[in-house]
C-alpha cells in the first residue's frame, strides 16, 4: 500500500500541499487537465520552481480574474458535484468544503452554512486547492495519507473581520482532536492557513511521527511568504508501507516488519461481546488481538483492547473497534516485531492426515500441531484434547 506522510513543521496550506505533492511527482498537465472539467471562469493555474532558505521547492499559483465571488455553499458545492471527476474524490472534497463552511458558521454564530460568506476563502482557488489536492494523491497512487503535529505559527493574522491572533477561529475549529503547537520560530505569523487546516484534517489517517516505510518519493510545496530564518515549506514523503517491504535478517530465517498496535481501555461494556470482538478483528485481517486486565482511575477495573495490524489495516480496524464496542477513542504507535519463518506441513498420523506448523533458526527445527485439526480429533474420538495433543507431540519427537 502507498502512503504519505506530510511534514507540517512550517504549517500547511492549500497551494504548499499541492505544490509539494508536484514536486513529489504528480503531473502538472494531467492535473490542469482535471481541474478544466471545473469550468471555472478566469482561473489559471500555473507552478515556479522557488528557493526557501537553500531548499528547492516548488510553488503552486492559481490566479482568478472575473466571474463570480465570493462563492457560497450552494455554489461550491454546485461546482464539485457537477464537475464529472470520480465520485470518490468529489465526496471527499464536498466533506472537506463543508466542513470549512460549518467552522465558519460557528465561528460566527451563524445556524446554517448557507448564511456563511467566505470572504478570504470564498474565490475558486479554494475549490482548486482541495480538489487538486485530491486528485495529486490519486495521480501517485497514494492510498492513505499520515501527518507530523501541525504547526501553527503565531503572531496575529488579519481578516475580513479584523485582526486575530494566531491560530485563525476557524483554523482551530478546524483541527480540534489534532495534534497542534505554536511556532517557535524568530518571526511570528500564520503558518496553517483554514483551507491547510481543513484538508489535512481531512484526509490524515493519523498525526504522529513518519510511519514505517519504504521511501520511494519526496516533495516540497513553498508557502507565498519567504521568511529570513526558517524555509516556508511543507515537505511530503511517498513510499510503501512498510510491511511491504520485509527484511529478513542477516544469519538467520527470522523477518522484521513494523505494525501498528491500536490500543483502547473499556470498563463499561458486557463481557459476553469480548469473545465476538476478537473473532470479528482477526477475520478482518489484524496479526493478533487480545485482552488485558487493568485497573484505571478511581479504582475501576477495565479491560485494555489491543490490536496488531498491518498499516493497511489499521483504518477498517478502528472503525470496528469504534463500531463494535462503547470506547470513546482508541491510541496508536508504532512498532516492529521479528518473526520466525514458518510453513504449514501435513503429515500422516494415526488419527490422519493432521497440519503440523514448522519452523526453524540457526539449524533448531521446531514442529507443532495445528489447534483446529486437533480439537476436531478429541471431538472425534472423544480423548481430551490435552491427550490428543501429547500423543500427536511424542510421536513426532516435539517437547
Amino acid at each position: 500500500m502507498k502512503i504519505a506522510w506530510f511534514d507540517c513543521s512550517y504549517g500547511i496550506s492549500g497551494d504548499m500541499l499541492i505544490g509539494a505533492l508536484l514536486s513529489a511527482g504528480a503531473p502538472l498537465d494531467r492535473l490542469q487537465a482535471e481541474l478544466e472539467k471545473l469550468a471555472l471562469e478566469g482561473v489559471r493555474t500555473g507552478l515556479r520552481r522557488v528557493l526557501r532558505k537553500g531548499l528547492a521547492a516548488t510553488k503552486f499559483d492559481v490566479t482568478v480574474s472575473g466571474g463570480k465571488h465570493p462563492l457560497g455553499w450552494k455554489d461550491m458545492s454546485g461546482i464539485v458535484s457537477k464537475s464529472p471527476l470520480a465520485a470518490d474524490i468529489k465526496k471527499t472534497a464536498l466533506d472537506i468544503i463543508k466542513n470549512l463552511f460549518e467552522a465558519e458558521a460557528k465561528v460566527h454564530g451563524l445556524g446554517k452554512i448557507e448564511e456563511v460568506h467566505l470572504h478570504e476563502l470564498g474565490s475558486p482557488d479554494t475549490v482548486v486547492d482541495v480538489l487538486g489536492a485530491l486528485i495529486c494523491l490519486r495521480l501517485l497512487g497514494v492510498e492513505t495519507t499520515y501527518s507530523s503535529p501541525v504547526n501553527l505559527g503565531g503572531g496575529t493574522v488579519d481578516t475580513q473581520h479584523g485582526r486575530f491572533g494566531v491560530p485563525a477561529p476557524a483554523t482551530a475549529l478546524l483541527l480540534e482532536g489534532a495534534p497542534v503547537y505554536g511556532a517557535s520560530l524568530s518571526q511570528a505569523f500564520e503558518l496553517t492557513t483554514p483551507t491547510g487546516a481543513a484538508l489535512i484534517k481531512g484526509l490524515s489517517t493519523s498525526f504522529g511521527p513518519m510511519p514505517p516505510m519504504l521511501l520511494e518519493k519526496t516533495g516540497a510545496g513553498a508557502g507565498e511568504k519567504d521568511p529570513k530564518t526558517f524555509p516556508n515549506v511543507l515537505r511530503v514523503f511517498i513510499g510503501e508501507a512498510q510491511e511491504a517491504s520485509r527484511r529478513y535478517v542477516q544469519g538467520g530465517k527470522d523477518k522484521e516488519e513494523g505494525i501498528l498496535v491500536i490500543e483502547t481501555n473499556i470498563d463499561d461494556m458486557n463481557p459476553q461481546i469480548y469473545g465476538y470482538l476478537l473473532e470479528k478483528l482477526l477475520k478482518a485481517g489484524a496479526l493478533d488481538a487480545f485482552l488485558t486486565p487493568v485497573i484505571m482511575k478511581k479504582g475501576r477495573p477495565a479491560i485494555k483492547l489491543s490490536v496488531l495490524c498491518g498499516l493497511n489495516k489499521a483504518p477498517s480496524l478502528k472503525e470496528l473497534i469504534f463500531k463494535e464496542t462503547t470506547t470513546l477513542g482508541v491510541r496508536f504507535y508504532h512498532a516492529g516485531r521479528s518473526t520466525l519463518e514458518r510453513e504449514i506441513e501435513t503429515i500422516k498420523t494415526e488419527f490422519g492426515p493432521v497440519r503440523f506448523k514448522t519452523s526453524s533458526r540457526n539449524g533448531r527445527a521446531s514442529k507443532s500441531p495445528e489447534y483446529d485439526d486437533c480439537v476436531k480429533i478429541a471431538i472425534k474420538t472423544g480423548l481430551p484434547l490435552r491427550e490428543v495433543m501429547e500423543r500427536l507431540s511424542a510421536l513426532h519427537g516435539i517437547s
